[in-house]
């Protein structure tokens, strides 16, 4: 194998692997602050607030990841045409 190919799969390795890790680490964020809102009812100071920033910092996170990934495969099985008719492309 050529080095300029392992590179290139490095890179496109790579490509799906950092979208992977956003949206892994948005679901985290999104439950930390479920979690943080849930468990704060049993203390003595009374509800704290829920985490609105933390909470849709991990839903951008998320759905940037998923839309990336789900965008890739997609756009992959339309070139080799695996999708239902409705999804192909449109001919002139």
């Amino acid at each position: 194998m050529d080095v300029n190919q392992v590179f290139a799969r490095l890179i496109a390795v790579l490509l799906l692997v950092i979208p992977g890790l956003a949206a892994t680490f948005g679901f985290l964020e999104m439950k930390n602050a479920i979690f943080a809102y849930a468990a704060s009812f049993g203390e003595d100071q009374g509800a704290a607030g829920f985490g609105w920033g933390q909470f849709m910092l991990g839903l951008l996170l998320f759905a940037a990841g998923v839309g990336f990934i789900g965008g890739w495969i997609f756009f992959r099985d339309r070139k080799r045409n695996y999708v239902a008719p409705r999804f192909k492309a449109k001919r002139k």
